[in-house]
């Protein structure tokens, strides 16, 4: 009857199960999940940063804890990776151009801030540092997942010491504490920037899609 027919088609198509091609999760599920993880952690580290900075810039006192203290930036802060980029420029390089610079910069800043972290004071603040610089460590080793499950390679070569071999040190304390603030400001803007790169990213490849590819031959 129909109903013996219906089970022996089920049957002979659970057998041959094996030779159809199995079926294909495409790579856009760890990509999206990792995009998501990078642009959750990048936010937390916005949110960190405003209290790191805020008690850090109370150490550095007046005029560096000042709301409108808004200086120039001097050319001895050059070393550190700046983030003021015209952003239709940013936006229209590509995704591995952006996420290259992303690793770039957040690993020689937390090259920067490791430096800074064995020159405060007072231990609470050094605490607060090392805690901010395992979460950027994280972060650097996070956008180098989102690379490898997108297929770009990693940027090649290190990411070079604070200063080159040579360099001056700051002449006098205002001048150190200059380069702190600027350090902190460029963070900040990365770390903005960043997020918006992410949020982007994540819309195009979205964490739960599952592609699922069937060759049917013969029918």
């Amino acid at each position: 009857g129909d109903s013996w027919g219906i089970f022996t088609f089920l049957c002979a198509a659970l057998c041959n199960l094996p030779a159809l091609p199995a079926l294909n999760c495409s790579e856009e599920l760890g990509a999206g999940q990792s995009i998501q993880q990078t642009y959750d952690l990048t936010r937390y580290l916005e949110h960190q940063l405003r209290t790191l900075a805020g008690t850090y810039l109370n150490y550095l006192g007046p005029p560096f804890n000042e709301p409108d203290f808004n200086p120039p930036r001097l050319a001895r802060a050059e070393r550190v990776p700046s983030a003021t980029v015209d952003l239709d420029l940013w936006r229209g390089l590509t995704d591995n151009a952006r996420l290259a610079a992303n690793y770039r910069a957040y690993s020689r800043l937390l090259c920067y801030l490791r430096v800074l972290d064995g020159q405060v004071g007072t231990a609470e603040l050094r605490h607060r540092l090392a805690h901010f610089c395992a979460s950027l460590q994280g972060l650097v080793l996070s956008i180098g997942g989102v690379m490898s499950s997108l297929g770009y390679p990693l940027p090649v070569g290190p990411a070079g010491p604070p200063a080159p071999p040579g360099a001056p040190a700051a002449p006098n304390d205002f001048l150190k504490k200059m380069d702190d603030f600027w350090l902190l400001k460029e963070l900040q803007t990365w770390l903005w920037r960043s997020a918006k790169d992410f949020n982007r990213l994540k819309k195009k490849v979205p964490p739960a899609v599952v592609t699922l590819r069937l060759e049917a031959r013969g029918f």
